[in-house]
């Protein structure tokens, strides 16, 4: 028997992300019969909730009995997340205490099974020494794109050039392959050199080029200009670039839980085809009340029909940093202007924490996406042909934003005011604009031509299968 052992980050957007990788790998393995091929999940789980997984690796564990998860014992005493200044800090000392517990998962794993390759996340480069220490070949899953790839393998060059944090340097970074990226847009957790979540990432993008190969969640043609910079060597400045396997987009295949929120699939059918603007900000997105009524009040005076994903605006105390997802459902009423769901109920769905996001974002009747700009929904509209407005609020998604924006041309901007807040005349602006304005068309049309490039990268003589395949080649021991 042999193994495949992954490692996500604890999230939900990391953890479908693995878990769909780990479906494609045995997917497209091809063994003789006498080599059979199991995948191997770690689960870690910090004391602060990021969506419960559990509902999610039951289904998976039922319809796919090759992927076996192991829940790694929570380090003693538990971790406080009052102490810690962002998630990111928290969720990287859980995994840097939670670290001898891999090594023992490893060695129990390698009793039954020769374990071919070990793929960790980036929030899981404590785990990169366990694996070469056990000579397992040790890659990286990196989640977002070749440019964001691209940008962190510079960002040890860009810390070494200036002894200023990036929020203070008021200027534009200069990455190979990527861009001009203003300073304040850099990923959020590395903009400030004295805080300990700058370290961590320091770390990781130091590390990354140690690994043996780095697994991408994007394919060739979606970023050629990052991949080329990262093909020959101008990112990685003092040190060996690892092998690079682009085998995306990898997406969450089906929504397992849609059955809940058929309503909001039930109204997309009865919405003319391309109308309808959906609206969600993904997994740990939120709003303060007064951003939220500023939406209101932008998508109904932009007349659009709207299908709209709300959740409950942070606790004072909480901020976008370090945020524990609220179980109670959004009260509309108090959020939203007076009378607003009665007004709009002809032509827009407010729906409460979540919906079904492939399946909405492939309906007939969905025209555009309002994202906050994490990589698996920009991949999951590129692989739909929905264009998009970029909305980012953490982690790269600003960064993200300047790709989609600039580069790539699969998404219109929307600007904040001084302040943070967008208002509801942008919000306005740019709805109509995405559905109606031929610069909208533009990007309509691009984001199409991506999504028959996505297709072809994942068919099975595309340039993504052809990774995967390297990849499992490289990893044969």
């Amino acid at each position: 028997m042999e193994a495949i052992v992954l490692y996500p980050a604890p999230n939900m957007g990391h953890l479908i992300s693995m878990v769909e990788l780990a479906q494609l790998i045995l997917l497209h393995h091809h063994h003789p019969s006498n080599s059979l091929l199991s995948v191997h999940i770690l689960i870690t789980s910090p004391p602060i909730d990021l969506g419960s997984p559990s509902p999610y690796i039951a289904s998976v564990s039922a319809t796919t009995p090759s992927i076996i998860f192991h829940h790694l014992p929570d380090p003693s005493p538990p971790l406080q997340p009052a102490s810690f200044p962002s998630m990111e800090a928290l969720v990287f000392e859980h995994i840097n205490l939670t670290t001898p517990q891999v090594q023992t998962t490893l060695l129990s794993i390698s009793l039954s099974s020769s374990i071919r390759a070990f793929v960790i996340d980036g929030f899981c480069t404590a785990a990169l020494e366990v694996g070469t220490s056990l000579q397992i070949p040790t890659y990286y899953f990196f989640t977002s794109g070749a440019s964001c790839l691209a940008l962190f393998l510079y960002i040890p060059t860009l810390h070494k050039n200036t002894t200023k944090s990036f929020k203070d340097l008021n200027t534009h970074l200069h990455v190979p392959g990527l861009p001009p990226i203003p300073s304040s847009h850099m990923p959020e957790p590395t903009l400030d050199r004295t805080k300990e979540q700058h370290s961590w990432f320091l770390n990781f993008a130091t590390r990354l080029p140690k690994s043996a190969g780095i697994i991408v969640n994007t394919f060739n043609s979606l970023e050629p200009n990052a991949l080329k910079a990262i093909s020959d060597g101008l990112c990685v400045q003092d040190g060996h670039t690892p092998p690079i396997f682009c085998v995306g987009p990898v997406i969450k295949s089906s929504d397992q839980s849609a059955g809940g929120q058929a309503e909001c699939l039930k109204w997309l059918d009865s919405q003319p085809r391309g109308s309808v603007v959906y609206l969600c900000f993904g997994s740990l997105g939120t709003f303060s009340k007064e951003q939220l009524k500023e939406i209101a009040v932008g998508l109904e005076k932009s007349g659009q029909r709207f299908l709209w994903v709300v959740r409950s605006p942070p606790m004072k105390e909480q901020s976008q940093q370090l945020l524990s997802q609220s179980e109670e459902d959004p009260d509309l009423d108090s959020l939203l202007p007076e009378s607003f769901l009665d007004r709009t109920r002809e032509k827009g769905l407010v729906v409460k924490k979540w919906a079904p996001q492939v399946l909405v974002l492939s309906h007939d009747a969905v025209g555009s996406f309002v994202t906050h700009c994490g990589w698996n929904s920009v991949l999951e509209a590129i692989c739909a042909g929905v264009p998009m407005v970029a909305w980012p609020l953490y982690a790269e998604q600003r960064f993200n934003k300047i790709l989609l924006v600039e580069q790539l041309k699969l998404a219109l901007p929307m600007n904040e005011s001084e302040g943070g807040l967008v208002s509801a005349a942008e919000v306005e602006r740019r709805v109509r604009e995405i559905m109606e304005s031929e610069e909208g068309n533009s990007v309509r049309e691009q984001v199409l031509a991506k999504r028959q490039e996505a297709m072809a990268a994942t068919s099975e003589q595309g340039s993504s299968r052809a990774a995967l395949a390297k990849f499992m080649e490289s990893a044969k021991r």
